[in-house]
Order: C-alpha cells, then structure tokens, then sequence
C-alpha cells in the first residue's frame, strides 16, 4: 500500500460548521495537510477540535465552505466513495468493538466490504502481528488492557488499508507505558510513508512527534507551525493549556541561564572553568 499520488491527503478552503445556526463551531477553518505526513490539531477544550475530525471523517458535513480529500471534493454524494480512504481511531476503545473476540474484531469491517474468506484471515493475522496482538485474537475484548483496547482498535482500521488515519483523542485514557507504546506505533506509520496521520491531541509528546502542529482557538486557526516552534510560544501554550515536554522545557531553562541545552542533554557540552 502506497501513500496517495495526490499532493494533499486534505485541501480545506473557508469551513464553517455549526450545530445550531447561532453557535458556530469553526468559521472560515483553511489549510492543507500534504500526503504522507502527520499533523497534531490541538487547542483548548471546546474549540472545535473533535467536530473538525468529524468533518475530516465524513461524519459531518460542512455548512460551508469545501474539503477536498486526495483531490475529489467531499460531499454528500462522494462520501461513500471517499469514506474508505479514512480510518478514525477515538478516545474509547471500547465504543469501536463489535465482535464477541479480538479476531471478530478486525474482521467485522472486512466483512462488511465483502472481502473473500482467505483475503480477511490473511489480513487479520498481518496486522494482527504487526501491532503485537496476535497471541490476544481469541480474546473478548473485555480481557483487555486499556492499551491492547487501543492496538486492537487501530488493527481494526488498519486491516480495512486506509490511506488515511484520524486519532480523535485516541492516547488520553492510557496509562503512560501505553501511550508510549502506541506513540512509538504511529511514528513506525509515519515512517513507513503508507499513511497520513492526524492527531487530535493534548498530549505534548504526540505533539512534538508530528511534523506540524495547527493550533485551533475559537473555531479558527491560531497557529500553524513546527511543534518545536509552537512550544516555545509560552502565551499560547497557556491559552491550550498546553505543557511543553520535559526535554523541551529543561532546554528552555539552560538556555535561560546562558548554557546550550541542547548540546548538554547530547552529551556535548565541555565544562569551562
């Protein structure tokens, strides 16, 4: 599975959206989000963050405004055709699970687009063990860690090979271990160069992961930049209520007291006496 030939995964020109007319949620929401990379979405609770996943997804439609998914236009009628494309992971694994074990799990969805028999085993196993899971497939999901929930999940969207894949809050209700290991999943998709991946997310780590961070505040766009830039602006960090990562912030505190942190965290500083 490539990544797609279109330039852009996402084109979205002037979205607005609300769910009673008097309300918007997002106003004249544009930007880009290029083929293959990965893109964090944050901002405080409220701004709009999870109803433009909707949107992303195809759940929702806009009021107005366009979004062009790989270069086809989403609307009502070309959903069905675009809907494929796009897998969306959310915040609790277990809204997502439907079969009665892990491996009814993975399959449910491959069913539903009438793959033949041996095609869904194949795929279930596949993926199955590339996210580590395969010795769980006979398992009801409520065995699970909340971690594994997660895996189980993604595997779950992975098998149906989008080329696209949301995360809609998806590290929040794991424990720090488990977030690390679903961290370090994303970055080998991000790698690979098969996927483009969107994260809604307040998670610092995440952020600083992903290749770009577009920060929304009041249903528009207050930012758009490297996430290394965005966690040194400690005026919008505050308005998120965003903390910067650890390394990050201890950098910032040498560079306060005249040092090169990031040389020292390397190993690379000499001591001047």
């Amino acid at each position: 599975m490539a990544a797609a030939e279109a330039e852009y995964a996402y084109e979205l020109e002037q979205v607005s959206f609300a769910y009673v007319p008097e309300t918007p949620i997002l106003d004249e929401v544009t930007f880009r989000i290029a083929s293959g990379s990965w893109v964090s979405i944050v901002g405080p609770n409220g701004c709009g963050k999870s109803t433009l996943a909707k949107l992303l997804g195809g759940l929702l439609a806009v009021n107005s405004g366009s979004i062009t998914v790989e270069g086809r236009e989403l609307t009502r009628e070309s959903v069905w055709d675009i809907r494929p494309r796009i897998g969306m992971v959310f915040q609790n694994p277990d809204n997502q699970f439907i079969g009665a074990t892990v491996e009814e799990d993975i399959a449910f969805g491959l069913e539903g687009r009438c793959l033949a028999r041996e095609e869904m085993r194949e795929r279930v196993q596949r993926y199955a063990e590339k996210l580590g899971i395969s010795h769980l497939l006979s398992k009801h999901p409520s065995e699970l860690s909340g971690g594994q929930k997660q895996r189980v999940a993604l595997a779950s969207i992975l098998a149906m090979e989008p080329g696209i894949v949301i995360f809609d809050e998806a590290s929040s209700m794991l424990d720090e271990k488990a977030r690390g290991e679903l961290l370090q999943i994303w970055q080998e998709m991000r790698k690979s160069g098969d996927y483009t991946l969107i994260s809604i997310t307040h998670d610092a780590e995440e952020i600083m992961a992903s290749d770009r961070a577009i920060v929304l505040r009041g249903g528009a766009i207050a930012a758009d930049r490297a996430p290394a830039e965005l966690f040194e602006d400690e005026e919008l960090l505050q308005a998120c209520r965003l903390i910067a990562p650890y390394r990050v912030r201890l950098q910032q505190e040498l560079r306060k007291r005249g040092m090169d942190g990031e040389a020292i965290l390397r190993g690379r500083h000499t001591r001047r006496w």
